[in-house]
C-alpha cells in the first residue's frame, strides 16, 4: 500500500491532476461511479495552497456535469435515461417519485448532492421529471459546493494529521471509499 500511495500523492501533485479532478467530477454527476473525493483529498494534501481552487474546481465541473444527467433524463429517457432508470432499479417507482419530486425536490436536491448518494441519479431523475432547470442547476451549486469546500476546509485545517492518517491506512481509505460508493448506490436503491 505504501508504494500506491507514493504513486498516489506524486500523481496528486502533478500538471495533469487538475484536468483529472475536473473529469471525474463531470463525470461522476452524469454516469461514472467513483466519486471526486477518491482524487481531491490527494491533491489537497499534496498542495494544501489550491485547496480553496481544487474545491471550486470540482464544483463548477460536478456542477456542468450535473447537467449533462439533467439532459440523459429529459432528451434522452427513451433511450439513455430509459436504460440508466433501469440499470439503477427506478422503473417501477416511478410514480412515487413523481409525486415525491412534486413535493420535495429542492430538499431532495440540497441533501442528496451533499451524501453518498450518487449524484447522477438526482441529475437523471431531476431531468426526467422536468424540474426547474435554473433552480436545479443553483441548487447543484449549493450543495456540491458545499460539500467541496467542507471537504477542502476540513484537509486545510487537519492537513498534516489527515495526511498521517491516509499514509499509515491508505488501503483502509481506499476501501473506505469503495464501500461509501456502495453503500450510496444500496441507500439510494431502498429510499423509492
Amino acid at each position: 500500500m505504501k508504494k500506491l500511495y507514493d504513486w498516489t500523492m506524486s500523481l496528486a501533485s502533478s500538471k495533469h491532476a487538475p484536468f483529472a479532478l475536473g473529469a471525474i467530477a463531470f463525470a461522476e454527476s452524469s454516469f461514472f461511479p467513483v466519486p471526486p473525493d477518491v482524487i481531491l483529498v490527494p491533491m489537497t494534501l499534496a498542495e494544501p495552497k489550491k485547496a480553496w481552487y481544487f474545491a471550486a474546481l470540482c464544483t463548477i465541473a460536478s456542477v456542468t456535469g450535473g447537467a449533462l444527467g439533467y439532459a440523459f433524463g429529459a432528451l434522452f429517457y427513451d433511450t439513455i435515461g430509459l436504460w440508466l432508470i433501469n440499470l439503477y432499479g427506478y422503473a417501477e417507482k416511478m410514480e412515487a417519485l413523481r409525486a415525491f419530486y412534486a413535493q420535495w425536490g429542492a430538499i431532495f436536491i440540497l441533501v442528496k448532492g451533499f451524501t453518498p448518494i450518487p449524484y447522477k441519479l438526482v441529475t437523471i431523475v431531476s431531468g426526467l421529471l422536468a424540474y426547474n432547470f435554473p433552480l436545479f442547476i443553483a441548487l447543484s451549486i449549493i450543495t456540491r459546493g458545499a460539500r467541496f469546500f467542507v471537504l477542502a476546509a476540513a484537509i486545510n485545517h487537519f492537513g498534516d494529521h489527515i495526511r498521517e492518517k491516509l499514509e499509515s491506512h491508505f488501503g483502509l481509505f481506499m476501501g473506505a471509499m469503495a464501500l461509501i460508493v456502495v453503500g450510496g448506490f444500496a441507500l439510494a436503491a431502498k429510499m423509492f
